[in-house]
């Protein structure tokens, strides 16, 4: 009953969303984005990775999230009883700030760190494992949910870590996690929009559909979540005046279904495959 209970309740969420982004894409967008079909390439490969995300990643998230507590109990600075009984709320003088405050520093922080952790998987033996979430030719909001399982935990650890261990409220963090998960599928939006005057003050869908661009001059650009602030100081800012970025995806193959672009990223590893210029 309980599993038949979560699975509707992640049905109607994505139901939700499609609407929300069909009235976004569709209707406030008109005329100023790139042409595609709803049901377009590999839609339903995204769907899948909703239900998969959601269902089976999440929870093994919430188990490795574990890690810096059991880091607190182990460094004697936090004891274990608080853990058991739910009381935990942070510690040090950063718990002990206005709500407020510990808000607008987690999400620098979780933008800082997120920034580092995104070019890391641009990198080496990661890009593979986000070569999958780069995959998608006809991005939209429903491409946003294409994130290999590696890259989810990697992502989800390199962003709670230090914000725990930091000592801040844990609930701070937590309720904060729904608006930058929806903001981050806004930003693979199909529309250009750049917010005028705002375009360098915080991320938009044209910012990030340029880090999607197989146009070699956007390539890995635009890194951030939240801030171009990070991207501007570490030379990784790209927003021409005037353009759009209109082809997505990557050079090197990749399956089209869901379990294929799982096992890809190993497959890639074994054969020893290497990063594709676009040029």
């Amino acid at each position: 009953m309980k599993n038949a209970q979560t699975f509707t309740s992640v049905l109607v969420t994505l139901l939700l969303l499609a609407v929300i982004f069909f009235v976004i894409e569709r209707i406030a967008g008109h005329g100023r984005n790139r042409v595609q079909p709803v049901l377009r390439r590999g839609w339903f490969t995204d769907v899948v990775y909703w239900f998969a995300t959601v269902l089976l990643t999440k929870p093994l998230v919430r188990v490795l999230l574990l890690l810096p507590a059991v880091l607190l109990v182990l460094a004697q600075v936090v004891p274990a009883e608080a853990f058991k009984l739910g009381a935990y709320a942070g510690y040090g003088p950063l718990s002990r700030q206005p709500v407020w405050l510990q808000t607008v520093q987690i999400y620098l922080l979780v933008d800082f760190f997120s920034y580092w952790s995104h070019r890391l998987f641009h990198r080496g033996r990661w890009w593979p494992f986000h070569a999958v979430h780069h995959s998608s030719e006809d991005l939209d909001w429903l491409g946003s949910l294409r994130v290999h399982p590696v890259n989810d935990l990697v992502n989800k650890l390199a962003q709670v870590t230090p914000v725990l261990l930091l000592g801040y409220n844990p609930l701070v963090t937590l309720t904060s996690a729904p608006i930058l998960t929806f903001y981050a599928i806004f930003l693979h939006a199909n529309v250009n929009w750049d917010f005028g005057p705002l375009r360098s003050v915080i991320a938009t869908p044209v910012f990030h559909r340029w880090h999607h661009s197989k146009e070699r001059a956007a390539w890995d650009k635009n890194f951030a979540g939240l801030l171009p602030l990070w991207d501007i100081i570490f030379g990784t800012y790209y927003m021409p005046t005037g353009r759009y970025p209109e082809n997505f995806g990557i050079c090197e193959p990749m399956p089209k279904g869901y379990f294929g672009q799982l096992w890809e990223p190993f497959a890639w590893l074994l054969r020893r495959g290497k990063k594709v210029d676009p040029t």
